[in-house]
């Protein structure tokens, strides 16, 4: 009798979902998580096309699925980005290698989410905040995009999160961030 290979599945028999690329497939994903989706298209489009917010709003919510995402958190993160854009910016630009108009819409999008989770989110802990916009970045935004999100994040989450980021890097649960982003891709 030949040695099987180890089962790969929970205890429990079921099977574990598959990651392709990095992402999570669409049947895994939370209801926040597709909040964050529809959220990143809607802002998306606020800065691509200036469009107002009640209408970006109301084409957002007919896209196909939205009836699946936390609206609560989706109305939190567009609105909220939108109103406050000029304080999301003012984290992110010095962070920045370059003009924040040479930033792609997409990875501006996903700091400014992310940015605003920080600061507007408490419940939701830094290193998921920082985890699920990488993973947006990946998912729709330039080859390396998702890099420079992460580096600009890890360097606003110590300012705005201070305790809980230090407790982390105590506990060695969370890298040290380079404090300054290089080398993501331009608009």
């Amino acid at each position: 009798m030949s040695a099987a290979a180890p089962d790969s599945r929970p205890a429990t028999g079921a099977a574990k979902p598959k990651l392709t690329g990095g992402t999570r497939r669409s049947s895994t994903k939370s209801a926040r998580s597709r909040a964050r989706e529809f959220a990143l298209q809607g802002l998306y489009q606020f800065i691509v096309g200036g469009g107002e917010a009640g209408a970006i709003d109301a084409f957002t919510r007919e896209l196909s699925g939205f009836h699946k995402a936390d609206s609560a958190h989706y109305d939190a993160l567009l609105h909220g980005c939108i109103e406050l854009q000029a304080d999301l910016d003012a984290l992110i630009v010095p962070l920045l290698d370059r003009k924040l108009a040479e930033i792609s819409p997409i990875e501006r999008a996903c700091m400014w989410m992310g940015s605003y989770e920080f600061l507007r989110c408490p419940d939701v802990p830094w290193r998921v905040v920082l985890n699920e916009y990488i993973v947006l970045a990946k998912d729709f935004g330039g080859t390396d995009g998702h890099k420079y999100v992460n580096a600009v994040l890890n360097g606003i989450a110590p300012s705005v999160r201070p305790h809980e980021v230090a407790a982390d890097r105590a506990a060695g649960r969370a890298g040290q961030g380079s404090g300054k982003a290089k080398g993501g891709p331009a608009a």
